[in-house]
């Protein structure tokens, strides 16, 4: 609801009065302490944030603490990576050696298969000229053997004769003429036969011994050529071996040295993944860290705070608790935020501020009530005002000291009158069964009734929710609409 802007005078107050810049009887401007209520409420509202404060920081340590464990666990992997990747390093090394090696083999073997190849194009052409030359050699053979079967006859005679000779040899000259002739004439016609028979007997020796030889030279020629064909094929299978070999262990080693490639390459990209993980926990340590250091400055400074209010109720509760018979407020009511009740039971529905459905803002704040609520001063002081006041009910305006004023609208019957001190918890009224006109305007989901609280500093409307000590200060205001 609206606050009344014009000043009024209504019958039955004591004081003058303007809702607006109200002005207000002289008070007593001395200062009294809080009492041993105010130190309790103090000690109390201490202890939940405190606790709160206390359960958050083992859960931050217990955080930074698995993320410090995490990063020592990626940091003991980088190493094993880094050794890992040392070995594999040793074996690329080792293996690019013993590639280069089996190369040089493989070279120095197709060198050496070229010189066998060679060796076997000179046996080949070796073994065409033996061919050729046992061609020539059978060729003499075969003439030789033809002539001796040409003389075959000759010899033969000659060979008669001989035999002849050695059976019946010629007589003496001293014996009969007849035999002394026969032997002139074997003498004559040996001594024309026996040169002939000399020289062709020479001859064939010639042949026959020149015959032995050809066949010794050309078993000999053809053992040579044996041996060397042997013996080439030998070393070409040997040589045809030792390179499918080394081609085998060259083609081996390349593959094992594309598996440590790979290995490097996967440990390579597994250390620059660890040493992200690590500069990334690295970074969440330091902010999680810095959190702490904020949050733990913060909580120094509100356990400050804290003890200052402590200090100043353990002040306060040291003076003897006000008497209820009092005729002049106990307390400061500056001093007094965050310690007062509200004046009755309820849900706060609009707060401080909020639209007063008018189009304007509301200067206080609206509180849904039961019917037949009592209504309490919210603290010690003097009414100003007590009575109706146009569509709003029945209106209390408590005057509490130092220019501050409690403003309660919207009940049905005052139990108090002007100029009369009333104490904090004191009833002042009593709420009606529905709410009055002056708070139509209001979108409420109910018809409950509603008391208007407003409080004020030098005529000037402040937010209530800085006195209250209760919940329902702090709960959401509900739109209805």
């Amino acid at each position: 609801m609206r606050s009344p802007r014009s000043a009024h005078t209504t019958p039955g107050t004591a004081y003058p009065v303007r809702w607006l810049g109200v002005s207000v009887i002289p008070l007593l401007r001395n200062s009294f302490v809080l009492g041993l209520a105010a130190f309790m409420l103090l000690a109390q509202s201490a202890l939940i944030p405190a606790r709160a404060t206390d359960a958050n920081e083992p859960e931050s340590s217990s955080v930074a603490s698995d993320l410090e464990q995490e990063q020592e666990a990626s940091r003991l992997e980088l190493r094993s990576v880094a050794d890992e990747a040392e070995l594999a390093a040793k074996a690329l090394a080792a293996l690019e050696g013993d590639i280069a090696a089996l190369r040089a083999d493989q070279q120095e073997l197709d060198r050496k298969i070229a010189e066998t190849a060679a060796r076997r194009t000179d046996l080949d052409q070796r073994i065409t000229a033996g061919e050729q030359s046992m061609t020539g050699l059978s060729e003499r053979q075969e003439s030789v053997r033809l002539s001796l079967l040409s003389r075959r006859s000759v010899l033969a005679e000659v060979l008669a004769a001989l035999q002849r000779i050695g059976r019946d040899p010629p007589p003496a000259l001293l014996v009969s003429p007849e035999d002394a002739l026969s032997s002139v004439r074997s003498a004559i016609l040996l001594g024309a036969v026996v040169p002939e028979i000399r020289a062709e007997t020479a001859a064939l020796a010639a042949d026959l011994k020149e015959l032995a030889t050809l066949r010794q030279a050309i078993a000999s020629e053809r053992v040579s050529l044996a041996a060397a064909l042997e013996q080439n094929a030998a070393e070409e299978q040997r040589l045809a071996n030792l390179a499918a070999e080394k081609a085998a262990l060259q083609q081996e080693s390349q593959r094992r040295l594309d598996r440590e490639r790979q290995r490097a390459e996967a440990l390579s990209v597994r250390s620059s993944e660890l040493e992200s993980v690590i500069a990334s926990l690295a970074e969440e340590i330091v902010s999680l860290r810095e959190a702490a250091e904020a949050a733990r400055k913060a909580e120094e400074e509100r356990q400050r705070q804290l003890a200052e209010r402590l200090e100043r109720a353990r002040a306060f509760a040291a003076v003897a608790v006000p008497d209820k018979n009092r005729i002049m407020p106990a307390y400061q009511f500056s001093k007094l935020s965050g310690t007062l009740s509200h004046p009755v039971k309820g849900e706060t529905v609009r707060h401080f501020g909020a639209d007063d459905g008018t189009g304007h803002t509301l200067a206080g704040e609206v509180l849904a009530t039961d019917q037949g609520a009592t209504v309490h001063a919210p603290a010690d002081g003097w009414i100003a005002y007590a009575g109706p006041f146009r569509s709003y009910g029945q209106v209390v305006i408590i005057d509490t000291g130092e220019n501050h004023h409690v403003v309660l609208a919207g009940m049905e019957q005052i139990k108090v009158a002007a100029g009369r001190f009333v104490v904090s918890g004191e009833p002042v009224a009593t709420m009606g069964q529905t709410r009055f006109a002056g708070s139509a305007a209001l979108s409420l989901a109910s018809e409950r009734p509603t008391l208007y609280i407003e409080i004020r500093k030098d005529g000037q409307p402040v937010d209530p929710r800085l006195w209250w000590n209760d919940d329902m200060s702090s709960r959401k205001a509900s739109n209805d609409t």
